[in-house]
């Protein structure tokens, strides 16, 4: 009889946030932000490890206390606000394999960012891997609220005057479409499922043939202001009154 597949989901909450600090283990609606990520993981039916990549002994006490574990903390090179991602991932999985001989089969990058991702969605991105060798990674996507393609620029006209345009530089276009006529467009919601092998290859956490995994707009509002902390936390609240 085959072994499970070691599938670990790997959680990166580094201390230095500046826009809210300590974002990563302030409460949210009763418990830390990371620990909402963290009891989603526990609940898995694939997952067999859950480790968390910090360079704070505080951040590590508390994702500890959620069950998951801390191996090592992250140099702080990798800490820093423009730290490539995928660099303390590699750190991470570099570590496990010199110091325990553990390799994973699948990896599950995962952020404290994004509460309100489901059990389901790390489940979903593990079984798209599972079903797909041809697969490098597999990504949650939720459709764009503004489609891409409404994106303006402003640029400089001679005498400091400014002028309005979208990327296609056509002021005429600024005028409104109905959203409807464009593609539908989509941005990552932040689980990437992927095969260790991309990382090593690649230098990336996708490599080039990723599966979509795609789920609600309300399940992946990432959190980076107060106003997105109240936003949350109001629909958490909603939610739990539903359910009484």
């Amino acid at each position: 009889m085959d072994s499970a597949p070691k599938i670990m989901v790997l959680v990166g909450i580094r201390s230095g946030s500046k826009g809210v600090p300590n974002k990563n283990i302030r409460p949210l609606a009763g418990k830390p932000l990371v620990g909402w990520i963290l009891e989603a993981a526990a609940r898995s039916k694939h997952v067999n490890r859950i480790v968390v990549s910090t360079d704070s002994e505080e951040y590590a006490a508390v994702a500890r206390s959620f069950g998951a574990e801390v191996p090592v903390l992250r140099p702080v090179e990798l800490a820093a606000d423009r730290s490539p991602e995928f660099e303390y991932v590699k750190h991470m999985l570099a570590w496990l394999r010199e110091h325990e001989g553990y390799e994973p089969d699948l990896v599950v990058r995962a952020m404290a960012t994004v509460p309100l991702q489901s059990t389901e969605d790390i489940d979903g991105v593990v079984e798209l891997l599972l079903g797909d060798s041809a697969a490098d990674s597999a990504v949650v996507v939720a459709e764009a609220h503004q489609h891409p393609h409404k994106a303006l620029k402003i640029v400089e006209e001679g005498g400091h005057k400014k002028v309005l345009t979208y990327f296609t530089d056509s002021g005429r276009e600024v005028t409104p479409l109905a959203r409807q006529g464009y593609e539908k467009a989509y941005f990552r919601a932040n689980i990437i499922a992927f095969r260790p092998r991309v990382i090593k290859d690649t230098d990336s956490l996708t490599g080039d043939t990723v599966r979509p995994y795609v789920i609600p707009q309300d399940r992946a509002v990432d959190i980076d202001s107060e106003a997105d902390f109240f936003i949350i936390e109001q629909l958490i609240n909603s939610r739990r009154g539903e359910n009484r």
